[in-house]
Parts: C-alpha cells; sequence; structure tokens
C-alpha cells in the first residue's frame, strides 16, 4: 500500500522562521490530508554554525505552532538516525560506492587554484569545474595525499543529458547538465554537502514528496543529478513561492518579526499564526478565512498552492489574530494574559487584584488586544493616574456636569455585579432628568480621563468604591 511520506528538515543556524515555518506547515497539511507519514530531522553539517539550542528552539516553536510528527529527532522511528552529524558513516559508505563505481573521484585543488580558474573562465561566461583532477592516476592520487592535502571528492555529471522534474507547483523544469560542472559532494573534511546528504536521507527515509520554497529549485539539477548516480528514482518536487513583503521585497527584519519565536512572545496566538500561514500561497476553496485546522487540513491539497509569490499582510495577520482573541473565554484567556500583566510595570497592582477582578479586567479590555501583550498597554486606564485629554475636559467644563457627579458620589454603594453597576448608572440619568449621553460621558470623563474606553461598570467593579470615588473626588477639585 503506498504511504505518503514528507519532511521538513531545518538546519539549526538560527531560530526558525515564517519562511520555514510555513514550509514545515504545508509538509504538514499535505501528510494528514493524505493520512501520511511527517518526518522532522535535522541538517546540521554546519558545523561552525549549528547550535543545539537553535534545534531545540525550532522543535519548541513547531510544536507551539500546533504541529505534530510521526518520525523524527525527538519521536524516533524506523529509518533513524534523524541528525545528520549522527549519519556520516551512512554518507561515507554512498561516497564510496560512488568512487567504486566511476561516478565520483577525488579533487585535490585548492581554494586558491579554484578560485584562479574561476576567474579565468569569467571572461567566456561560463564557469564550471575544469574537472582536472578527473583523470589523475592512482600514483598521483597517492602522492598528493603524502603531501598531506585532504581531498574534497565531487560527482561525475553526465554530460550532453536533460534533467526534468514535474513540479507539482510549477510545472515541468527542465536542466541542461552541460551548465553543472562536477560539484563537490563531500567535502575535504569529510562532511557531505546539502544536495549530497539530503539525496541520500530522502532516499532511504522513502519520501515520496519534497515540498519546500522556492529558492531551493537552484538545488534541483545537482540532487537530481545524484539520484541518477545512485541509481534512486526522485521523489515528486513542489516548490512553493517565496513569501514577500508588501513592498514586494523579499521578507526581513525590517517587515517586522521573522522568527515564530517573535511572533510568540509578542502574544500571537498559535491558531492565528497556524491560519494565516496557511493562506500564505494556498486558497481554500470557499471565501472564509477564519479556519480550523481540521477544516484547513481537509480542504488542503497542492493543487490550490500558487505560483506567484505570497504578500505577508500585517494588517491581515494582526485582524485574525484579534478575532480568534475575541473568540477565547476569559477562563481561556486567563492564563495567557497574565503573565503580561505580572512582567509589567502594573505587577504590584495586578497583584493586588482577585482573580475575580482579573476576569473583569480581561472582560473590560479583550475586545481592544490585537496581542496579547497589548494588555499592559490598555490596562493603563485601570492602574494610572488620570491623564485628562482634551476632549474629556471639553465634555468637563460642560453644563450639569457637577450635577452628574455629586450626584453619581452621594447616592453610591457597593455593587457587586456588572448589572448593578449599570442599572445603577441608568438610576443617574432619572435623578437628574439629563439625556443619558449628558450623564454617561461625564461619569466616563471623571473616572478615565477619556471621552473612549471599556465598559465603566468593569472598571468600576476593578477600582471598587473607594478608588471610584477618589476618582470622582479628583475630578470634581480638576473643575
Amino acid at each position: 500500500m503506498f504511504e505518503y511520506r514528507v519532511r521538513f528538515a531545518p538546519s539549526p543556524t538560527g531560530p526558525l522562521h515564517i519562511g520555514g515555518a510555513r514550509s514545515a506547515l504545508f509538509n504538514y497539511l499535505f501528510a494528514r490530508n493524505l493520512n501520511g507519514k511527517l518526518i522532522i530531522r535535522i541538517e546540521d553539517t554546519d558545523l561552525e554554525r549549528s547550535k543545539k539550542e537553535y534545534e531545540d528552539e525550532i522543535i519548541q516553536s513547531l510544536k507551539w505552532l500546533g504541529l505534530s510528527w510521526d518520525e523524527g529527532i525527538d519521536v524516533g522511528g524506523d529509518y533513524g538516525p534523524y541528525r545528520q552529524t549522527d549519519r556520516l558513516e551512512i554518507y561515507k559508505q554512498y561516497t564510496e560506492k560512488l568512487i567504486s563505481d566511476g561516478k565520483a573521484y577525488p579533487c585535490f585543488c585548492t581554494q586558491e587554484e579554484l578560485e584562479q580558474e574561476r576567474q579565468s573562465m569569467l571572461e567566456s561566461g561560463h564557469v564550471k569545474y575544469s574537472r582536472k583532477c578527473l583523470n589523475l592516476t592512482p600514483q598521483e592520487r597517492e602522492e598528493k595525499i603524502k603531501q598531506g592535502i585532504k581531498p574534497s571528492i565531487r560527482l561525475r555529471v553526465p554530460e550532453n543529458r536533460v534533467f526534468a522534474v514535474e513540479d507539482l507547483v510549477r510545472g515541468e523544469v527542465t536542466f541542461d547538465s552541460n551548465e553543472i560542472g562536477d560539484f563537490i559532494i563531500v567535502k575535504s573534511d569529510g562532511i557531505p554537502t546539502y544536495n549530497f546528504a539530503v539525496v541520500i536521507d530522502d532516499m532511504l527515509m522513502k519520501i515520496t514528496h519534497i515540498i519546500r520554497a522556492e529558492e531551493h529549485l537552484s538545488n534541483t539539477p545537482r540532487q537530481l543529478m545524484v539520484y541518477d548516480a545512485l541509481g534512486a528514482k526522485s521523489p515528486a518536487f513542489a516548490h512553493i513561492s517565496l513569501i514577500l513583503g508588501e513592498d514586494k521585497q523579499k521578507m526581513s527584519k525590517r517587515h517586522g518579526a521573522t522568527s515564530l519565536i517573535q511572533y510568540r512572545e509578542e502574544g500571537y496566538l498559535p491558531e492565528a499564526l497556524f491560519n494565516f500561514l496557511a493562506l500564505l500561497g494556498w486558497s481554500p476553496l470557499g471565501e472564509e478565512e477564519i479556519l480550523t485546522q481540521d477544516e484547513i487540513i481537509s480542504g488542503f491539497n497542492l493543487n490550490r498552492v500558487s505560483k506567484s509569490p505570497a504578500i505577508f499582510n500585517m494588517e491581515k495577520l494582526n485582524w485574525l489574530n484579534q478575532q480568534y482573541i475575541k473568540s477565547k473565554s476569559n477562563e481561556e484567556l486567563l492564563p495567557l494574559l497574565k503573565p503580561y500583566l505580572e512582567n509589567s510595570k502594573y505587577q504590584e497592582s495586578v497583584n493586588k487584584l482577585d482573580n475575580n477582578s482579573i476576569t473583569l479586567l480581561i472582560d473590560a479590555l479583550k475586545d481592544y488586544l490585537v496581542c496579547l501583550s497589548d494588555i499592559t498597554t490598555h490596562a493603563g486606564i485601570v492602574f494610572d493616574d488620570i491623564d485628562y485629554t482634551d476632549d474629556a475636559l471639553e465634555v468637563l467644563n460642560g453644563d450639569d456636569v457637577k450635577l452628574v457627579l455629586q450626584a453619581f458620589k452621594e447616592n453610591y454603594s457597593e455593587p457587586s455585579t456588572v448589572d448593578e453597576v449599570a442599572k445603577y448608572l441608568k438610576s443617574i440619568v432619572k435623578q437628574t432628568k439629563l439625556k443619558p449621553k449628558n450623564v454617561f460621558m461625564p461619569i466616563r470623563c471623571a473616572l478615565t480621563g477619556k471621552t473612549k474606553g471599556p465598559d465603566l461598570p468593569y472598571l468600576i467593579l476593578i477600582w471598587g468604591t473607594e478608588e471610584t470615588l477618589r476618582r470622582i473626588d479628583n475630578t470634581l477639585m480638576k473643575i
């Protein structure tokens, strides 16, 4: 029975960026839609830049996003090891076989010699390796090894061949072997290059489909040639479009956060980012943009993945995140928002609140939150001293304002629910015989110093009687 097998294979040389997260997500969606397997492995052959902390961070970021996998670095499986530096002996065996079959050979050229050769070829406009080491005799090779020269290993690229791939996103793409010189598959330190190791890994792990970013298209001809040299069938390829900023330039730090961990720290919800990334280059059948994970999985297929670049629309991400925040209950939001409040300048004030008051705070402010971290900005209306805006001062200098505030103060008794506060505010309208807006707006401005903001009943309950009346008294003295 045929089994779909895809992989995501990041290099632990930095945090997981948005482009990598989208590639991982598309592989996940493809596998789950077809009841296939997703494999996570680590490509750490860049020994200088690879770090264990980045590896851990990548795994944590993928899990936070909501992805799970069937085989890989932290869950094991039948085709491990799943870290390239643990597979060096495997690569060595295939390297020796290619050399014995005459499909690869040692190259003793130094970097200086290769650069000199490259410069001399630049005039012709076509630069590729001259094959000067291909026909060295065994004795010549032995002599160079005795001199202490450690060779790299090059693949012998077949001449006059056209390598073609039927890309599942981009259609047929062809490559002329004459355009590509014999390339290095193992460096002089014995570490395999990306294009060699990745093929062996995909071949042995029985990967059926490779879904990756368009920028990897340039690697495809070399990988096809390695498959050919090994006598193996290549997987199907699907190169998904690049992600561009709104200025149509490649995503970078100037477009905002680029790593998944930054979005997590700023307070984007994983389900919002999951939804947003799925729509970067893939179109669902309907018009609905807010989709559950199950809805995205059931609707995902490569036929609806666009060739055109995906535009990272920050406004759309913010809107999506806001909708997901609004849809959560206060009980769900409490553990998500509390850490931001406890690490803010309002820590001491927050610690004095009971859970009921914190729940009221969340209820009052959640519709204003684009990100979870915004809670620390909007909480100022509760915890900061009153800073009157010009609009609020204009309201407070109006007719009957003192009458309204005195009525509020004189008749106030400790309410215990939002409904009781709302009922009390309406009673002042009846008592003063003023229009509702001429009652509610002065009270708002007196209590908050603003003409707009969260519903007053929530704020009044959070403050309690003493703080509420203190604010009224301060405003009465001011006006």
